[in-house]
């Protein structure tokens, strides 16, 4: 049996307060790195949060929003209410699943190795459409977790922006779980750096734009350090269900 609107109720309330929390903190540690509160972009990291409640966030104001699996995104993409709101794809992306993604988002921001660019290339061409991309960056070069080394960032870059209907928007990153505030920070400021710098490299099709890190329990650091987009989830819609 499908839930109401009225059946969420405590959860919007939730959602409105969280909200106006957030976007405080996202002004307040934005005017601390010297820029406004509409140069950082909101991301709602929506795993496990059921439609309903991530229409009613876009309904209070949020204009992004972001999926971790592949499966979820395409189970609840026919009720998101996206008129005036981008979705973006943020998790861990197998080669073979691009093809759902592929013309119902407007970014994949876990782009790590060239042959998931190519892939995304070779669908996107197949639709005569562009898709964004943000290269991921394995920042604590962690063996576990996606992402390409620090290294090898500006090769993949170059190579993924030499690819039909491509385009290299900027640099994702996620720093290690178990790392402090002083190392995160470390962390956070190499990133910025690296996206500093490719982007002084003025290489054709890349463009960096969104410098994508920090998430619930680290934005407004992330901020301060020179991200200008944040992906949030627990803080805004509470702690994760384990099913959709």
């Amino acid at each position: 049996m499908e839930k109401s609107s009225s059946d969420f109720e405590e959860r919007f309330r939730d959602v409105e307060e969280n909200f106006k929390v957030i976007t405080g903190n996202i002004a307040k540690a934005a005017a601390e790195s010297g820029r406004r509160p509409e140069d950082i972009t909101l991301l709602a990291a929506t795993k496990t949060v059921p439609a309903e409640v991530i229409n009613h966030s876009i309904a209070l104001g949020v204009k992004c929003i972001g999926e971790n699996k592949v499966q979820e995104l395409s189970a609840k993409y026919d009720r998101y209410d996206l008129a005036d709101c981008s979705l973006h794809f943020i998790g861990h992306l197998q080669k073979n699943k691009v093809k759902y993604l592929i013309g119902r988002v407007s970014m994949i921001q876990s782009v790590d190795s060239e042959k998931l660019a190519q892939e995304i290339s070779r669908l996107s061409v197949n639709k005569n459409i562009t898709t964004d991309i943000l290269i991921e960056v394995n920042i604590g070069e962690e063996p576990n977790k996606s992402g390409v080394l620090p290294q090898n960032l500006c090769g993949l870059a170059e190579k993924a922006a030499a690819l039909p209907a491509v385009r290299v928007r900027g640099l994702m990153a996620i720093p290690p779980a178990n790392a402090g505030y002083d190392e995160t920070n470390g962390y956070f400021l190499r990133m910025r750096q690296y996206f500093i710098d490719i982007g002084k490299k003025k290489i054709d099709n890349i463009s960096m734009d969104y410098l994508s890190m920090g998430m619930s329990a680290d934005y407004m650091q992330a901020i301060r350090a020179g991200a200008n987009m944040v992906r949030i989830g627990t803080a805004l819609y509470g702690p994760r269900a384990r099913t959709v």
